[in-house]
C-alpha cells in the first residue's frame, strides 16, 4: 500500500513532470501568515509569490496561551518537520511552543500544548466540504485545501521560518 504523499507525487510525475524538476518552482525562504485576513504568504527575497486562504483554529482571536485553548499560537517560529501520514492531507509541524511559550505556559501553571502543523483537510471528514471552506475549524493548526498543501509542501523546505501576526 502506498503512502499518501507517494500517491500525490505519483500523480505530480505522471500529470506534472515538471513539478518535481528542481529549480522550476519558487522556493520560499519565509512564510509569514495573517491570522486577521486568514491568508499564508509564501515569500522569497522579500517579495510574495503565492497567498493561500486559511483556516484557523476555533477560537482565532489572540496568541495560544494552552493547551486546548483552540487557539492558532502567535510569533516567529520554524517549519521543522514534515508527516506525509498525518490524519490530515500532508502536514507541515511548526516548532511551537518556543522556549519563551515554555516559559510563559509553566509560569501560569499550564501545558502550552504543540502539535502546531499547516495541513490539508482531514482524510476521514465529518462536516461538509463547505464547513471546512468557511469556518475556522482546527484546534489552532492552520488549514488549507488539499491542493494549496500540494503547492505549500513542495514550495517551503526544512527549518523555513514562519512568522504567524494577529
Amino acid at each position: 500500500m502506498t503512502t499518501r504523499i507517494q500517491t500525490v507525487c505519483l500523480f505530480l510525475t505522471l500529470f506534472a513532470p515538471g513539478l518535481l524538476q528542481a529549480g522550476e518552482f519558487p522556493l520560499a525562504d519565509r512564510v509569514i501568515i495573517d491570522k486577521s485576513d486568514r491568508e499564508l504568504y509564501l515569500l522569497n527575497g522579500g517579495e510574495v509569490f503565492r497567498t493561500f486562504k486559511i483556516a484557523l483554529g476555533i477560537r482565532p482571536a489572540g496568541d495560544k496561551k494552552k493547551e486546548g485553548d483552540f487557539k492558532t499560537p502567535e510569533g516567529e517560529y520554524l517549519l521543522d518537520t514534515r508527516n506525509p501520514n498525518s490524519d490530515y492531507f500532508l502536514s507541515i509541524h511548526i516548532s511551537y511552543p518556543s522556549v519563551a511559550d515554555r516559559r510563559e505556559a509553566n509560569q501560569s501553571g499550564v501545558e502550552p500544548g504543540g502539535a502546531i502543523m499547516i495541513h490539508g483537510q482531514p482524510n476521514e471528514p465529518t462536516r461538509s466540504e463547505t464547513y471546512y471552506r468557511t469556518r475556522d475549524w482546527t484546534n489552532g493548526c492552520i488549514a488549507v485545501t488539499n491542493s494549496d498543501m500540494i503547492d505549500i509542501w513542495l514550495m517551503t523546505a526544512e527549518n523555513t521560518p514562519i512568522e504567524i501576526r494577529p
